[in-house]
């Protein structure tokens, strides 16, 4: 005979039992008869259960929301009689066997997919850190071959599983699955996946979705496990991480009666065979998010009747232990970078050195991604030029489309504050922008190219920040921000330029700057004067809505740190570089790890303006938002700028000047500028050009209808009570505000909203 656990089998049959059907049904002794446990199928639960004949009580409770029905009958053997629904059925219990595990520390654990190699892997390895004595596992392939197979490959390796006392393979003809969901090993059932919005659903599928009946943990426990000395809950791609003081989760749990385990969920970076990722395979965890998942190990002996066992939790554990689901085997199958954003992970040492030396090798550490945002060879990347003390060269990224009139005040004012280069990429201009920043660009104050979107099929936006990383303006410099023509740094601290900002931030190595959002100043006619000058009112710095409120642009270092440019800050982190990031927020404070991966828009706990912020002026007069709306978006391009964009952009709330004491700057590198005819002539083309464009358009009948909106009584009022309106208000428009609401004069902690519906924009 083979070294080795026995292996026992045992299949089971669920049988109709009235309009409900019962999973399975077994008999405890209680007294001179029993008690019977039945679970029954979630899909059609029973309303009323009743006793008959022998069975002198009946009860119908929900566990995690599924049904589970608990008979006491007289008799010590036959069927049991019952009421359901008002109708007479019997029931044919066969007897628990709990003496199987009876004084045992076992695992219980549910295979979906896993190989035997699998699970003899997983037993093996909490035979040799826990102490394992038993397993029973579950396994959800339908009978036939796979299930067969199964069973039969995990017999022949009963010598790899020597100390073993017994392992129980329980199968049903009937799935377990949440009805109408996608196989459990799809990516968009793994919580971390990027793009889920984009994924095509899977077909649904039973046999391997997520567990859909919640009571499965009570009915193991009473149907087998009730003798058991301890019982650790797990799936077969969990690894218990070894206590350093030896003892097991059982002998933990000994002390309390029951054991909470925080499970973290880990990664391959990458796979001996990526089709079928092992336990050796996984070194990798999220630095910044990192998910976790909650299991138990408990006593038998010292749970109460009362308290029935479920996936997650079971009684109260104060005593914890950490174990590893290895993500990769979970949702075979599929690339690593489809189940977890690669940029999100980062090594872990000690789950690194767990596995090799328990599975013989060691997983692939993360390394160095070829980035298309890099600085030049040999360029300084440490301190000297480019270091908080010598800021050296700060560079813009920019987009435009038809914002001519406005470009020199914009230009001026960040010149002024000490940026050296801008970038500036256009498309499909008619109002002379092109001709003015090609004249610019010769001037050697800007660099000017054509937006490359329509041979790349990107969106404006993107397709040139993608293009500009192979830029030598972009490339040498130590300082790089991706801004709109809209958008005004106003540094607060020293003296209002750069230098001061990078001396206040004492070696941050990225900058957050949040968008303070400026409305139209109840100005409706547009004038060739500053921007800066003519809007001055804005949202409060407590501004959580809408959600554009609190966006940020980010001043960066180019350090390499970040793989590309995005709008809002650089992406594509390199995980291997985590230490080296000292990104704060416009006061100065460190931001949290959490946020270094995706985040586009500040917390109330970044939201900080003491230093610097960005000033958005994304409205201007109603004359100008009218030419805006007409030229259409350069990133969310399918989405037009209409009432809806004004009613959440529109923030005339309060006043905010600390931008002026950068106007007399401003108005001289301005005038610098204008002294030369040809740029002079240039911009008075821009702004004929603009101001007639206006006249066409007011002379249109649905523009002038919008501009009479616009500038109505209604909105005006509305743009000073933003701060009183939730989310759906937001998305709703501005129609979905009563005109009760519209005239009262609110308290400060007013709050209206209103249901969710279709986005209005």
């Amino acid at each position: 005979m083979a070294a080795g656990p026995e292996i026992l089998r045992v299949a089971l049959t669920a049988r109709p039992l009235g309009r409900a059907l019962c999973l399975d049904a077994v008999a405890t002794p209680a007294g001179s008869g029993r008690e019977v446990t039945a679970i029954l199928a979630s899909a059609a639960p029973p309303g009323a259960v009743g006793p008959a004949g022998e069975t002198t009580a009946a009860t119908l409770r929900t566990v995690a929301g599924a049904p589970l029905l608990t008979l006491t009958c007289g008799s010590d053997e036959g069927p049991v009689p019952l009421t359901l629904d008002g109708a007479a059925v019997t029931l044919d219990p066969r007897p628990a066997r709990t003496d199987l595990f009876a004084g045992l520390d076992v695992m219980v654990a549910l295979r979906n997919g896993e190989t035997a190699g699998e699970a003899a892997d997983w037993l093996a390895f909490h035979r040799r850190t826990q102490k394992l004595q038993a397993a029973l596992i579950v396994d959800r392939a339908p009978p036939g071959p796979e299930a067969d197979g199964f069973a039969k490959a995990l017999c022949a390796l009963r010598s790899r599983l020597e100390g073993l006392t017994r392992v129980l393979l329980v199968g049903l003809d009937h799935p377990l699955g949440r009805p109408g969901a996608a196989p459990e090993s799809h990516p968009i059932n793994a919580p971390e996946a990027p793009g889920k919005d984009r994924m095509a659903p899977p077909a649904p599928d039973p046999w391997q979705a997520p567990l859909g009946e919640g009571h499965l943990y009570e009915w193991l426990r009473r149907a087998w496990l009730a003798e058991a000395h301890a019982v650790a809950a797990l799936d077969l791609c969990d690894l218990l991480r070894p206590d350093p003081s030896g003892a097991t989760v059982f002998e933990t749990a000994g002390t309390s009666g029951a054991l909470a385990l925080l499970g973290r969920h880990v990664f391959p970076w990458k796979s001996r065979d990526p089709s079928r990722p092992g336990f050796a395979d996984h070194g990798c965890v999220q630095f910044d998010r990192p998910r976790g998942v909650r299991r138990w190990c408990v006593l038998p002996s010292r749970t109460p009747d009362d308290q029935p066992w479920r996936a997650h939790r079971t009684g109260e554990a104060t005593a914890k232990a950490v174990f590893y689901r290895c993500m990769g085997m979970r949702h075979r199958g599929h690339p690593v970078g489809r189940i977890v954003p690669k940029t999100s992970l980062v090594a872990d040492p000690e789950l690194a050195d767990l596995v090799a030396s328990e599975f013989g090798r060691g997983p692939a550490r993360p390394g160095p991604t070829p980035a298309r945002l890099a600085p030049s060879q040999g360029k300084d990347q440490g301190s000297g030029k480019g270091s908080s003390q010598s800021p050296g060269r700060v560079a813009i990224v920019t987009t435009m489309k038809n914002e001519g009139p406005f470009i020199l005040e914009w230009l001026a004012h960040h010149r002024a504050i000490g940026v050296d280069d801008i970038l500036v990429y256009t498309n499909d201009c008619s109002d002379g922008t092109d001709r003015l920043l090609a004249l610019l660009d010769r001037k050697g104050l800007v660099r000017h190219r054509t937006n490359p979107y329509r041979a790349t099929g990107l969106k404006p936006q993107h397709a040139a920040l993608q293009a500009a990383g192979n830029e030598p303006a972009i490339r040498d410099a130590d300082w790089i921000v991706c801004m709109d023509v809209d958008e005004f740094i106003n540094i607060k601290t020293g003296d209002g330029t750069l230098a001061a900002l990078f001396a206040a931030t004492r070696g941050a190595n990225l900058i957050s700057m949040t968008w303070r959002l400026f409305g139209n100043a109840d100005i409706d006619d547009y004038e060739d004067r500053p921007v800066m000058a003519q809007f001055t009112l804005c949202a409060p710095e407590i501004t959580r809505k809408p959600h554009q409120a609190w966006g940020f642009k980010t001043l960066f270092r180019n350090q390499g740190l970040f793989r590309k440019l995005g709008v809002h800050r650089p992406k594509g982190l390199e995980p291997g570089r985590l230490d080296e990031i000292r990104w704060v927020d416009g006061s100065g404070r460190p931001l949290p790890p959490q946020m270094y991966r995706t985040a586009w828009r500040s917390t109330p706990g970044t939201a900080g303006y003491d230093l610097v912020q960005l000033n958005h002026y994304a409205l201007r007069s109603a004359q100008s938002f009218l030419v805006k709306r007409d030229r259409g978006r350069v990133n969310h391009v399918d989405r037009d700028q209409g009432l809806g964009y004004w009613f959440r952009m529109n923030h005339n709330a309060e006043e905010d000047l600390s931008i002026r004491r950068r106007l007399p700057a401003m108005e001289a590198e301005r005038a610098r500028l204008m002294a030369d005819p040809e740029i002079a002539a240039a911009h008075a083309a821009c702004v004929a050009a603009h101001r007639a464009r206006i006249t066409e358009l007011m002379a249109a009948p649905d523009p002038a209808a919008l501009h009479a909106e616009l500038t109505g009584d209604r909105l005006r009022r509305l743009s000073r009570m933003l701060s009183h309106f939730g989310s759906n208000v937001f998305l709703a428009g501005p129609g979905a505000i009563p005109d009760s609401v519209l005239r009262a004069d609110p308290p400060a902690d007013f709050f209206f909203t209103v249901p969710k519906g279709e986005t209005r924009h």
